[in-house]
């Protein structure tokens, strides 16, 4: 009975997987608020459903019911970010909410299969986690002094990174991590949205040929300090998301052809210089060669991937396990493997939804530095996505990243949570401009009309004070 439960579970998961990553693009669709929220309360049924079905599974494979207590309170955290979130912002993003939620139940499912320890630590951080984030939106909305701190961001930034390059201890080849007791943290995930504000701040006073020098040696000074640490997927973040902003600043695509090619020669340095870069690129060139060495995390992650098959073998069915550090780098193949590539498909479509959400509020902001706030945010978790699963399938050397929001990790979850809420901060300044352009608009149309006192007494009848000029 338990195994027929699996196998109907995996095509169920399949299904309601299709169904919601439709509906995500399927929304822009549609022009009636009342049809939009509609749609976003049957993504909100899809991934209960999707929640349950998984850990129902999980409960016939391991028998513990301490399980269906830990179900019930990830169930209760998922509704209570829903009801928060939108009665504290209404005017923030369901959708984004919405594939917040979807990626933090699978996270759920994914590290409970493989470690029920590590999931009920993922849990409690995670938990942690949003009610901090749960702030950042209101900052975001009113604190307008954010982007006056340039130099604080760049101190800040730097001196966090400078601090792990020195301190911290060795782990698989990278310096990233600092223990303090029991607590063990990643800086640099922190750093990621420290240097997203300081490269905003400084191209919104200016992006003239001046600013971008300087611009440019800060974020050389942070990618630097990364690779003297040997965290090349942290460096390539800052590198590729600097690009992206330096663009979106400048409008000029010599700027980022030429730091297209300086990073190329960074790279070719680094392979010289650095023995774990050979290393990478020899494993990622045949890690079947290799196989007794360094080969064996990326051929295991290929069987994996290979064994899913379109459908995957069902949860428990499978071996993540066989993968070192799975839970982490190779989280992608755990879900290749299991849930299979249509699943895999599906949860890309999805992180693709994301980029278009950060875009679309960022292409909407006046603001300058807003609006290069969303466009970094949304190249950083692109890149980190494309590193994880670009890696896993050997695409490229494994950088040894995370997938946003599924795999293991305090301090990732932590940031990326933090991240998904500033920007939703942003479609609440962006909902602010569009007030203000509104009242502009009813201003002149009054003075045109009646005169300007008494536009300004339309204005204190309709507003509360004379809308803005």
């Amino acid at each position: 009975m338990t195994n027929l439960v699996i196998e109907v579970s995996k095509y169920l998961l399949i299904i309601f997987m299709i169904i919601y990553t439709v509906q995500s693009f399927l929304v822009f669709t549609k022009k009636s608020k009342s049809a939009q929220e509609f749609l976003y309360l049957r993504q909100v049924l899809m991934i209960l459903l999707i929640h349950f079905i998984a850990f129902l599974v999980l409960y016939l494979k391991m028998e513990e019911e301490q399980l269906m207590f830990f179900w019930g309170s990830q169930v209760l955290y998922l509704l209570a970010v829903q009801v928060m979130v939108r009665n504290l912002y209404p005017q923030a993003s369901k959708l984004l909410l919405n594939n917040m939620c979807l990626l933090i139940a699978i996270g759920f499912i994914m590290i409970t299969r493989l470690s029920y320890d590590q999931s009920i630590k993922q849990f409690q951080i995670i938990v942690i986690s949003t009610v901090i984030a749960l702030f950042v939106p209101v900052i975001i909305r009113k604190m307008k002094i954010l982007q006056k701190w340039t130099w604080f961001y760049a101190i800040l930034g730097i001196g966090m990174l400078a601090v792990v390059a020195v301190l911290a201890q060795s782990s698989y080849g990278a310096k990233i991590s600092i223990s303090i007791g029991p607590i063990a943290f990643q800086p640099s995930e922190f750093v990621k949205l420290i240097f997203v504000f300081c490269i905003a701040s400084m191209f919104a006073k200016a992006s003239d040929f001046r600013q971008v020098v300087i611009a440019t040696i800060l974020a050389a000074v942070h990618v630097l300090i990364l690779v003297i640490s040997t965290d090349l997927g942290g460096a390539l973040i800052f590198f590729s998301t600097y690009l992206m902003m330096l663009y979106a600043a400048t409008k000029k695509p010599v700027y980022t052809l030429a730091g297209i090619a300086a990073g190329c020669i960074a790279a070719v340095l680094a392979y010289f210089l650095f023995y774990h870069v050979q290393v990478r690129v020899e494993v990622w060139r045949n890690p079947f060669d290799v196989y007794e060495g360094g080969g064996y995390q990326i051929a295991q992650s290929l069987f994996a991937i290979g064994a899913g098959g379109w459908f995957g073998t069902g949860l428990f069915q499978g071996s993540p396990g066989m993968i070192p550090i799975v839970e982490q780098d190779f989280m992608f193949s755990a879900i290749a493997e299991e849930m299979g590539g249509i699943f895999c498909i599906c949860l890309i479509l999805v992180y693709l939804n994301c980029f278009m959400m950060f875009l679309n509020v960022a292409m909407g902001l006046r603001n300058k530095f807003y609006r290069i706030i969303g466009l970094g945010f949304g190249c950083m978790i692109t890149v980190q996505t494309f590193l994880t699963i670009g890696g896993a399938m050997k695409m490229i050397p494994s950088t040894g990243v995370t997938l946003p929001l599924v795999s293991y990790g305090g301090s990732s979850v932590m940031s990326t949570l933090i991240m998904f809420f500033i920007v939703q901060g942003l479609y609440l300044v962006k909902e602010d401009e569009d007030e203000e352009i509104e009242r502009a608009r009813i201003y002149e149309q009054y003075q045109r009309q009646y005169g300007q006192q008494n536009a300004e007494e339309n204005g204190q009848q309709r507003y509360g004070y004379p809308p803005s000029r």
